[in-house]
């Protein structure tokens, strides 16, 4: 398996102490984290939620999207619970990455919609992939989930790792002018299941 734990540390936020865990994927390249919160290796569901990297939203407060909005309301509701995990991976820009989600965001400033934006650039509009969340999974000793999610295509991947997703909730926050016609966007061609407020 490409995907190896390194280490963890505790990690005191504004919204409680979680534990940070890193992992290491010689296959991408890249480092993955998990913020986690109390005894996750019961059998009783865990509150997850599977967050794409988003420096834009979660570190430089961007309204283009709802992720910023998104992670912190996950921490907030998992300190709330006493129990969970946020699964971080670095896939920026749903997988094209920091410069090409630029790029994409050049040509939504020109009219063209999130999708339409990765397509113009030879990407499809979609480019995520979670199999390296087995054995992240395996190494927090998480088997079932209550996942905070509007995407379906995290929780069909999740099943096809073998987690059992006892229960979706919503999680809808963060929507507002800046970025209501990229929510509309990801309903409609995406398939997120949205009301009126957000996003994935």
């Amino acid at each position: 398996m490409s995907v190896k734990y390194v280490e963890s540390s505790k990690l005191p936020t504004s919204q409680g102490m979680f534990e940070m865990h890193g992992f290491a994927d010689n296959s991408s390249e890249k480092e993955h984290i998990v913020l986690s919160m109390g005894d996750l290796t019961t059998d009783e569901p865990a509150l997850v939620r599977i967050h794409s990297e988003c420096l834009t939203g979660d570190a430089l407060f961007s309204l283009r999207c709802d992720c910023g909005a998104q992670l912190q309301a996950a921490m907030h509701r998992i300190a709330v619970e006493g129990r969970g995990a946020i699964f971080y991976l670095r896939q920026e820009g749903r997988g094209i990455g920091l410069v090409n989600k630029i790029r994409a965001y050049h040509l939504q400033d020109k009219g063209a919609d999130t999708v339409e934006a990765n397509e113009q650039l030879g990407f499809g509009a979609d480019m995520r992939d979670y199999s390296m969340l087995k054995p992240m999974f395996e190494k927090m000793g998480i088997k079932r989930v209550k996942l905070m999610t509007n995407n379906p295509r995290k929780i069909k991947a999740l099943e096809e790792l073998g987690i059992e997703v006892t229960e979706r909730q919503a999680h809808e926050t963060g929507r507002n002018p800046h970025n209501a016609h990229y929510l509309e966007t990801k309903r409609g061609k995406l398939g997120h299941l949205l009301d009126n407020q957000a996003n994935d």
